[in-house]
Formats: C-alpha cells, sequence, structure tokens
C-alpha cells in the first residue's frame, strides 16, 4: 500500500522529481530502456499512453513520426508539453487508456512503456484495438531486469525485486491481451547490464 501511494505521488504531485527518482533506481538506463521500444514504432501515426515525461514521444517526432500522447496526469501533461513546445508533430491530450478519445483505426500503433495494471484491464484492450488499423499494433515494455554484477547493480536489483517492479517472467502475463483478440509476441532484449521484455501484439483483422 505505501509503495502504490508513493508511485501515485511520483507520477503526480512529485511528477518534478520523476526523471530524477527513475535514473537513480535505474543506474541510469530507464531512458535507454524506453527507447528499445522505438525499433518497432513505424508509424506514421503513433498514440503513447502513459506519456509521463515525454521522453520517447520527443524521439517519436525526431523519426518524423505524427504522434499523440494521452496522460491522466496534468503535472505530466505540463512537463511533456516544456519538452515537446519545438515539435509540430506531435499532440497532447489529458485522458483515461479505459475511454480512448480517437476514432476507430485511428492509428498505426500504439505504445505503453513500464504501465500500470491497467494496461492489462479488457475494456483498455478492446479499446486500443477498436483505434488501431488491421495489422497495427500494441508494443508494451512491461519491465526491465537488471543483471549486472557490480554491487550497484545488486543493490538495484534487490530494490526492484522488493517493489515488484521486475517480478519473474511469466507466459500468463499474455493471457488478457490474446483474449483480446491479439496475436502476441515476446522479445527479450540483451542489454550491457540489463534484459527488457518488449511485447508486440498484433491487431490482424
Amino acid at each position: 500500500m505505501l509503495m502504490r501511494i508513493f508511485f501515485d505521488l511520483l507520477y503526480h504531485q512529485f511528477a518534478w522529481a520523476y526523471d530524477f527518482v527513475a535514473a537513480s533506481v535505474s543506474l541510469g538506463m530507464w531512458k535507454q530502456w524506453v527507447r528499445t521500444t522505438l525499433p518497432y514504432l513505424d508509424g506514421p501515426r503513433v498514440l503513447e499512453i502513459g506519456h509521463g515525461p515525454g521522453h520517447l514521444l520527443r524521439a517519436l517526432a525526431a523519426k518524423g513520426l505524427y504522434t499523440t500522447g494521452l496522460d491522466e496526469s496534468r503535472w505530466m501533461g505540463k512537463i511533456a508539453l516544456k519538452k515537446l513546445k519545438d515539435t509540430t508533430t506531435t499532440q497532447l491530450i489529458s485522458g483515461y487508456a479505459q475511454f480512448l478519445p480517437f476514432s476507430s483505426a485511428s492509428f498505426n500503433q500504439v505504445v505503453a512503456t513500464f504501465p500500470s495494471e491497467f494496461i492489462l484491464e479488457s475494456v483498455t484492450l478492446r479499446e486500443i484495438r477498436r483505434i488501431l488499423v488491421k495489422d497495427g499494433s500494441l508494443v508494451v515494455l512491461p519491465f526491465a531486469w537488471i543483471t549486472g554484477q557490480h554491487l550497484t547493480d545488486r543493490l538495484a536489483r534487490g530494490l526492484f525485486h522488493f517493489t515488484n517492479q521486475a517480478p519473474a517472467w511469466d507466459d500468463r502475463f499474455l493471457a488478457p491481451i490474446n483474449s483480446a483478440g491479439f496475436q502476441t509476441e515476446v522479445k527479450f532484449l540483451q542489454q550491457d547490464r540489463s534484459v527488457v521484455a518488449v511485447i508486440r501484439a498484433f491487431k490482424l483483422d
């Protein structure tokens, strides 16, 4: 309960500290982990759900893609807006993943990095499937595991385990996505001192 309250505050009233905390607990690898989704996002229209500080949106805009970011945190919206003020192909919208304010078949890809439990809710997945074009895909980065053997790596790994931010992988995680009518695949991407899981879920009809 205390950890849930902490993360809620970090994403809302204390959003100004989010980048510092994320970089600290991940030993500076957080942004690198988020960017592992980039090869799977070629647009031309991409929606990021839970855009946070806006780092991925900025990287997608640099690729020349038309991007939309949706987040329920107005604090994160303000931070992301500052990072994206010099881009012309990105829009930010305040809202919830369970009620996406977009017409059907609006996006080629939807992406969410380190989302909370909302991403597996049936109403969320139904909405995502609705707004994707045929052959569109949902890209989710649910977890990253620190694998380095330095003392700092081991300490960070213990912290991730304690806060349940890096649980052991279980294919049952895919069950709600498959049940929503997607075809899924999982890639485990080896980094220098970590492993990142990336789920790709395809809408085939």
